[in-house]
Order: structure tokens, then sequence, then C-alpha cells
């Protein structure tokens, strides 16, 4: 009877073992660091050439990527459909995971999409096959990221993360947060640097035309901006706008849709009636009075604004008319190489050449039986397409994602 007893324990004890080791194993497979690459099954799409008009409407927010393919951003995911005309959204083309980290940001430069994670980890993926085609270590994002539930900010808005181009032609990856900032080189992902910067009071602005990091420096004394090279790193200079305030916000606009950089800068103050803006180059900004306008777009090197109706493109430096055009009122929402789209206060997409002012294509915005009473809110402009986000009438930026947004699908997506 004891031999049986001591038997059944040692069985027991056996078995509990056996338990917890499976147990153990399976809660290492499920919360185990881990990424999950599921790569195109099909044929790279053709570049299609839709008319102009309305394409579709979406519930999440777009990165066109090579005119071919629409790249989304989920919560630990980054995933591709196709082709970019495609009316709906459609089952992923190809798919990248990874857990337990959470999906920071997302920036694509010709068939390449990188993703930033909340570790700091940098994948980047082939667009053509949703192949990994290298992966780098960066500094974690400094604060979580937060948005609803589209990920707007995530492909559209994506802080301390951003492509610019040295000056000796490489397309250069920057991130930052948790007291650095580092660079890997686009085409395969090496590091180029990384540098200590005081977390809090260096804010990135992001890269300029002329192959230069901008950062907001006021750890000690007035805010100055610090230009940094991007190839290098090394501080080349820094500025102040002159009798600029106790407080600036620097904001860069004029920007390349082929992630090359941005070619002006728009600074304020709190006290500031109206900003001033700022041609970029290799040497101090320069002041240029045909950016000040408010809602002033620059167009490689075309000033546009639009007022009272009238659309004016003037010749940036000197400020020199072009052109003017009657488009009725409204608001200039995106622009990209060779086109300025604005909407009109019908929500009509209108799209003018910057170069002569000459009508592209005009539009209502909508589809299906959807209507036109909403609010246009943040717009992104690649490839041809534009993606504008509508909003609920009127506005609530505190209500849920129902009252917030226009439709459950609230991306609208049109060729121009």
């Amino acid at each position: 009877m004891r031999l049986a007893t001591g038997g059944r324990r040692i069985v027991a004890a056996v078995v509990a073992v056996g338990v917890a080791a499976a147990t153990a194993i399976i809660a290492y497979r499920v919360l185990a660091p881990a990424e999950v690459v599921t790569t195109a099954r099909a044929a790279y799409p053709t570049l299609p050439t839709p008319e102009a008009g309305v394409v579709g409407r979406l519930p999440v927010t777009p990165l066109i990527v090579d005119g071919r393919l629409r790249v989304y951003a989920a919560q630990r995911q980054v995933y591709a459909d196709q082709p970019a005309d495609e009316r709906h959204r459609r089952t992923p083309y190809w798919s990248y995971r990874r857990w337990p980290a959470t999906l920071d940001a997302v920036v694509a430069s010709g068939t390449t999409v990188v993703s930033r994670w909340s570790d700091g980890r940098l994948v980047a993926l082939d667009a053509r096959t949703g192949q990994v085609a290298w992966r780098a270590d960066g500094p974690e994002p400094d604060q979580e990221r937060s948005g609803r539930r589209t990920g707007t900010t995530t492909v559209w808005q994506p802080r301390g993360f951003s492509l610019g181009r040295s000056g000796d032609g490489r397309d250069v990856l920057v991130s930052s947060g948790a007291g650095q900032v580092a660079a890997v080189d686009l085409a395969g992902g090496t590091p180029l640097w990384r540098a200590e910067v005081d977390a809090g009071c260096r804010e990135p602005v992001g890269p300029s035309t002329s192959g230069q990091l901008l950062t907001v420096d006021d750890c000690a004394g007035p805010p100055t901006v610090e230009f940094r090279d991007l190839a290098t790193g090394e501080v080349t200079g820094r500025w102040r706008p002159p009798d600029a305030g106790a407080d600036l916000t620097a904001t860069l606009f004029g920007c390349t849709s082929d992630g090359a950089g941005c070619a002006a800068l728009r600074t304020a103050g709190p006290g500031d009636a109206t900003a001033r803006s700022w041609l970029l180059g290799t040497g101090d900004p320069v002041l240029v009075p045909a950016l000040a306008a408010t809602g002033t777009e620059l167009v490689g090197r075309m000033a546009v604004t639009l007022a009272d109706g009238e659309l004016v493109g003037r010749a940036v430096p000197d400020g020199v008319e072009r052109w003017r055009v009657a488009v009725g009122l409204g608001r200039l929402v995106a622009v990209q190489t060779g086109r300025v789209h604005l909407l009109t206060e019908e929500n009509e997409l209108v799209t003018v050449d910057p170069s002569t002012g000459g009508q592209l294509s005009r539009f209502v915005l909508n589809v299906g039986s959807d209507g036109t009473g909403w609010t246009p809110g943040l717009a992104y402009a690649a490839d041809g397409y534009v993606v504008v986000e509508r909003l609920r009438r009127p506005v609530d930026p505190d209500g849920d994602e129902q009252r917030y947004y226009f439709t459950s699908e609230p991306l609208i997506i049109a060729a121009t």
C-alpha cells in the first residue's frame, strides 16, 4: 500500500511537471516576441490610370505607395491592398505583424515602406512583395502614439519619424525619442549616426530639401533652430528669427512627395499676429513675404494662395504674380508635385497646375448616397490621388468615433 501510494505521488508529480512545462511552452509561444510576415502571392499590380473623379471610400487611412498600393496601419500590423484605385478596402496583398510591440509610425519612399515600433525597432518592407528588406534599432518613441481608429496620426503625421535626402543624394530615415536622435540609410538600413540630445527641450521639426535636420532647441536661453547634417549628424549651424519672442513654433511646409524633405519654414510666437515664412537653403533661412499669407502652400518654386475665391500663384522668392484664377470660396487641402488641391464650400475638389494655374480637374467629392454634408478634416495627396477625412457637422473633437466621423468609412479617395 505504501509503494502504491508512493507510486501515485510520483506519477502525480510527473504529470504536474509535464502540465507546467506544456503551459510554459504555450505561454512562451503566445507571449514571446514574434513577427509574422505574410508576403504577396499575386503579381505586383500594374500602374492604374484612373479617370479623374471619386474612386471610393475607406474605413482607415492609407498611404499611396508607388501609385499601385495602399498601405494601412493597425495597432500591431502594417498591411497593403491593391490596386490603388480600388473602390473599397480589399484582402491584404501583404501583411507584417509584430508582438508585443505596437506600431508607432509608417513612412514610404519609392517601393520601400518603413515602420517604427514602440520598442524603437525599424522594419523596412519591399512594397512589391511584402518581404522584410532590413531591420534596424532606433530610439524608442518618447510618448505613446495616440489617435483615432483610422490611424491618421500614424501614417500622415508620424511624430519623431521622417524621411529626408542628404547633400550627397542618399535617402535618410531619421527617428528620435528617449533623449536620442538617429539616422539610417534608407537603401539598406545601415546606421549613419546617433546623437544624445536633451529630452523634452529639443524637438525635431524635420528634414529640409538642403540635406539638414531642423530641431527647435529651448534647453538654455531663448528657443533657437538648430541645423544638423543628415549624412553625418554634425551640427552645422544655429539660427533664431529676428525679434522672436520667448516662445517659438516652427513648422515645415513645401515638402516634396518623394520624401526629399521640405523647402520652407513657418515660424510664430504666441503674441505674433501673423506667422513669418522662410525659404530654406544652405545658409540662414531667407524671409519670403510671398509665403506669409495664411494657408499659403509652396509647390516647387511657386507660392499658391487662396483668397476671396481666387487662387493666385507667385514666384518664389521674388513674389511676382504669375497667374490668377477664380475657383470659388473654400480652402487649400493638399499639394503634391505638379498639383494643388482645394475644396470649395460645396465640397468640390478642384485640382490646378501650380506652374500655370490651369485647371486639371473639378468634381464633387461625393460617393454613393453619402452626400456632401460633411466638414473636411486632414487630407493627403500622392501619385495623383487625394484622400480627405470627412467629419460630422458640427465637428466635435471630443466626441466618440461615431459622433466625430461622418460615416463608418470616413476616408474618401479621388483620382485627379
